[in-house]
């Protein structure tokens, strides 16, 4: 018997190699004979670059860039051939690179994202593939477009820095420093959300709460975002609202699309492309996913319900088998594809938590066992 192993990370808890290998383990100790492949995946969000090199789809490039509050760390992307690259703004601007008490999307910036796109721009680049998930920001973008040499000046010409305080104070956007490399480059944006940029279900309303934001800084936010909405529409001649995804990753989305010409597809697809998953799924008998909650949201392009259509499609039965469930979780049921869980409740998921490798081996091994 093959098994096919193709986890999410568990986010905050394991990353999915280490999910691969708590599977991979649990089986040989129940079927010492089974072989198993080990290809963690991911949806474009955090996780997505070491998903892609673990499988051995490029090469990693590790470099200094400032993170959501301005502070120095290393960020990596991977290259896949000498002009194409893939990265994950979230390995600059991500919400894990801060603690909750630093948490302020008023504050955060995606500057630097846009020093990982001058990077790779500088060397050789010339398709960037940018997975935008697990951001700590709201700042539309901006900070990823200030480094790219875009001015964004206020009523009395004062350049204003990238971050979501500057967001209501943008008067006009000064296209004329964009950098010729990232003007001639191909952007491919890999998301996994279709939320507009402003409104009840945009990128203030929806992510900011998660991002440290409290019910005042919500409304600062959604004002300062509607202006800049504003300010884009007048400089492009197009409403971002009108743009799936544009709200991505605060604003993100939209700037990359806008500024950049980028081109807005499924991160979980684009994942999978990469790392050859239906080549493998030809020489397999069963797959198993999984992620930290699966839930109704899981239905809506999250890697494990992309896994499960390509079972589907391939007529290869496949086991969703994640950390908990959530409301929803059932709507990924149906023709070969299964869902389980390793946490069944409250105390189950507490543990879980707080000893997640062992756990997660004795949940796998019962359910290997289970299937003698």
């Amino acid at each position: 018997m093959t098994i096919l192993l193709a986890p999410d990370s568990f986010k905050g808890t394991l990353s999915a190699e280490e999910v691969s290998e708590i599977l991979s383990s649990a089986a040989h100790e129940v079927f010492p004979d089974v072989k198993t492949i080990s290809l963690p995946s991911a949806d474009g969000g955090e996780g997505t670059v070491s998903a892609i090199l673990s499988s051995g789809a490029g090469e990693k490039v590790s470099f200094p860039v400032h993170g959501p509050l301005g502070g120095k760390r290393m960020a990596s992307y991977a290259r896949l051939s000498e002009t194409e690259v893939l990265m994950e703004m979230a390995e600059a601007s991500g919400l894990t690179l801060i603690s909750e008490e630093e948490r302020n999307p008023l504050q955060t910036s995606t500057f630097g994202t846009g020093e990982m796109i001058l990077h790779a721009l500088a060397h050789g680049a010339r398709h960037i593939f940018i997975g935008i998930g697990g951001s700590a920001t709201s700042d539309g973008g901006m900070g990823a477009m200030e480094a790219l040499g875009i001015r964004f000046p206020d009523g009395n010409g004062k350049l204003l820095p990238g971050c979501g305080a500057s967001l209501a104070r943008v008067e006009k956007i000064d296209l004329t420093g964009l950098s010729p490399l990232a003007r001639s480059a191909e952007f491919t944006i890999l998301s996994d959300v279709t939320n507009p940029l402003c409104g009840p279900k945009g990128a203030v309303r929806v992510f900011a709460p998660q991002k440290g934001a409290d019910p005042s800084m919500v409304e600062i936010l959604e004002k300062g975002m509607e202006h800049y909405r504003d300010i884009l529409t007048k400089t492009f001649g197009v409403n971002p609202d009108t743009i799936p995804g544009s709200g991505a990753a605060g604003g993100l989305g939209a700037a990359l699309f806008l500024f950049l010409k980028g081109k807005m597809v499924s991160g979980a697809e684009e994942v999978l492309r990469f790392n050859h998953f239906d080549e493998y799924l030809k020489e397999t008998d069963l797959v198993i996913t999984g992620e930290g909650r699966t839930d109704s949201q899981s239905a809506d392009g999250k890697i494990v319900s992309i896994i499960a259509t390509h079972c589907q499609r391939a007529k290869v039965p496949c086991l969703i088998f994640s950390a908990s469930l959530g409301k929803g979780a059932e709507k990924l049921e149906g023709p070969g594809v299964r869902v389980k869980a390793a946490a069944r409740n409250d105390r189950e998921i507490e543990a879980s938590m707080k000893h997640p490798k062992e756990f997660y081996k004795r949940a796998a091994i019962h359910l290997f066992q289970s299937m003698k």
